[in-house]
């Protein structure tokens, strides 16, 4: 490479950075509140939350990557041009694909990063996610732990709890148990503790009363007890971690045992397809949006105000390429064979950059046209 494809290549590199940067923030703040709402108000800590976070990076840097890669290509394309630079290398006889080179390399790079997130790391961070929120959702403790609230940890059931001792003593509980509806039972309790043991997780409450409602009778019964335990295991859900989710499931696993999960966990061959193919697209996608960013501002002269026709007109073709992508996929699912056209969008993205550098490296157009008959006659 040349100094000046280096040089180039330094500017769309520290862009793609400082986009990547802007764009993960502003979207991580949008679903951290959210998600911190969530995790807070289940009774978890701080470090569950800042752990979730984490485990969701891979999906969003994966999310806001190609944005930023176009955004890189057209900013940086626009300021060596706007600062003449890009002029320059016109003049001394380096054709714009010439200049193409630093922008493809960038996009190579960019893909081979996505490749690390898109094929390996997301999955794995999708997988590991939704492992903890299986055990977040099944951990009823912490639900519980929650004093001045009245909580609802399962469908009829309903737990208050005034307060919660340093020592882990429960004061003032309230327990209301409608699961039955012919039979309700409450309990009121002045102190209690939760107890994990091998039997499961009860809560064991002291010097309370236990009221039990008969729908059939219309009669209610009061019972005085010094101790009573409340198993609450079944409050606990299990059932999360049976099915993963697409995203979960490993890369090596979609190219070798499709029929084998399939099967298993009812996933229909055109969504393990879809799946598989939409991780690599995203590689390809990332090498079409800068050479398509790149090539459409290549297409505007020299003016100290910009290129914002051009710019406007690579963000019209960004769009396209992101419309076009979320119409083949369901014909994809629907039909696993035509798996190929879930690369149509960076193969239309490529294809216009490389008709867009045919033109913007011909001057022998607009010079026609500044030498047609009609042109000398006015002048």
């Amino acid at each position: 490479m040349s100094r000046f494809d280096g040089y180039f290549l330094r500017q769309l590199l520290i862009l793609f950075g400082f986009f990547t940067l802007v764009l993960v923030g502003v979207f991580w703040i949008t679903r951290s509140v959210s998600l911190f709402d969530r995790v807070i108000s289940g009774g978890q800590s701080a470090m569950v939350f800042l752990e979730f976070t984490a485990l969701t990076l891979p999906t969003l840097i994966r999310t806001v990557m190609p944005m930023a890669v176009f955004a890189a290509a057209v900013y940086a394309t626009n300021r060596l041009s706007r600062e003449s630079e890009m002029t320059v290398m016109l003049a001394t006889g380096s054709s714009p694909w010439r200049l193409a080179r630093a922008v493809f390399v960038f996009g190579l790079v960019a893909g081979l990063m996505m490749a690390v997130i898109s094929v390996f790391l997301r999955p794995a961070s999708v997988e590991q996610l939704e492992q903890r929120q299986a055990e977040v959702a099944g951990d009823v403790t912490a639900q519980l732990l929650n004093e001045g609230e009245f909580l609802h940890p399962a469908y009829g059931v309903t737990v208050y709890i005034g307060e919660i001792d340093l020592d882990g003593t429960l004061s003032e509980v309230f327990v209301s148990d409608r699961r039955d509806p012919l039979n309700p039972v409450s309990y009121s309790s002045k102190t209690a503790y939760l107890v994990n043991n091998d039997t499961g997780i009860h809560l064991v409450m002291l010097d309370g009363i236990a009221l039990r409602l008969n729908q059939q009778g219309l009669t209610l019964s009061s019972t005085l007890f010094e101790d009573a335990s409340y198993d609450i295991s079944e409050l606990t859900n299990t059932n999360n971690m049976a099915k993963r989710s697409l995203e979960a499931i490993s890369t090596l696993e979609l190219l070798q045992d499709r029929e084998t999960i399939s099967a298993a966990e009812e996933f229909t061959e055109g969504e393990l397809v879809d799946e598989l193919h939409q991780r690599f697209s995203w590689i390809a996608i990332c090498i079409a949006v800068a050479m398509a960013g790149y090539a459409t501002l290549m297409l505007g002269s020299f003016s100290r105000f910009g290129l914002w026709p051009q710019i406007l007109g690579a963000f019209t073709i960004l769009v396209l390429l992101e419309g076009v992508r979320g119409f083949v996929s369901p014909v994809v699912i629907d039909d696993p064979k035509l798996w190929g056209l879930l690369y149509l969008p960076a193969v239309i993205g490529i294809a216009i950059s490389g008709v867009f550098l045919l033109v913007a490296g011909r001057p022998l157009i607009r010079r026609r046209h500044r030498d047609a008959p009609g042109a000398l006659s006015r002048a």
